[in-house]
């Protein structure tokens, strides 16, 4: 069976393992993923991942979920951006995500990274998800 939104996907996943406390979640493997699990590890909101070959061509990525005193550290994880609606922001027009404690993860020309990345080097993209 295809699946028509990967992203969403993999966002579901990590919400469903929080809920549920384990301690890391699968996902099957693409570099889109793997890009904004690298921007989610690097703002601290999961331990890290890994990335394993079960067949030739068939990749899987091992997410370490956080947790801080037992409480998830991800609360909120939502898609914006969908494959029907895709959703574009000048970085000027982009809105903070709880006032600034969570994080607007954007696809750029410059590479999939955070607001505060974006705003750095002043560039804007597709709106892909945020993150409290």
């Amino acid at each position: 069976m295809s699946m028509t939104d990967p992203l969403g996907d993999l966002l579901t996943r990590i919400r469903n393992g929080q809920r549920a406390n384990k301690s890391t979640v699968v996902s099957p493997a693409s570099s889109l993923r793997a890009n904004v699990l690298e921007v989610l590890k690097r703002e601290g909101y999961i331990r890290g991942y890994s990335r394993s070959e079960l067949r030739p061509g068939v990749a899987q990525l091992s997410i370490e979920l956080k947790y801080h005193e037992g409480q998830p550290v991800i609360r909120e994880i939502s898609r914006v951006s969908t494959p029907g609606r895709r959703v574009y922001s000048k970085i000027a027009d982009l809105r903070r995500v709880a006032n600034g404690l969570g994080i607007t993860i954007l696809s750029t020309p410059r590479g999939v990274m955070s607001d505060t990345e974006a705003r750095t080097q002043n560039v804007g993209g597709e709106v892909l998800c945020e993150v409290f």
